[in-house]
């Protein structure tokens, strides 16, 4: 039971990543893409935003993909956690823990998943069991 209830995580949470990364790179989903994002990421003081914008979200979505395949999934976390620490230090620290008013609790709880994943294993349902 313990390998599919890693297999859920992995697979909400990776992909859900790859959804934030789309975002930022393509538009979809109700994103911005590469300009809009890069413009916005200029106004938080995260520069050159495009480039940034583009780092970041090629970090969500290869990330993403990866924690959900179980791939590299140490890289994986280390990669989505990344992220969050960005998001954290950046965006939402400022505004104290709770998501009511826009803190950082939601993307503590990504922390804490991603990372307690990357240590614990992905779990006998992942690529890294069937290649490593």
């Amino acid at each position: 039971m313990m390998d599919i209830g890693l297999l859920i995580i992995r697979l909400v949470v990776g992909l859900l990543f790859v959804g934030h990364g789309a975002q930022k790179l393509f538009g979809w989903f109700g994103g911005y893409g590469i300009k809009g994002t890069g413009g916005w990421f200029e106004s938080i003081g995260v520069k050159p935003g495009v480039t940034m914008a583009l780092l970041a979200g090629l970090t969500e979505l290869i990330g993403g993909f990866l924690f959900a395949l179980g791939l590299l999934t140490p890289l994986a976390g280390i990669m989505i956690a990344g992220t969050m620490v960005m998001a954290i230090a950046k965006v939402h620290g400022p505004n104290g823990l709770w998501s009511t008013a826009n803190g950082y609790e939601y993307n503590l709880v990504l922390l804490a998943v991603t990372i307690g994943v990357a240590l614990t294993g992905a779990g006998q349902y992942a690529l890294d069991a069937f290649l490593f």
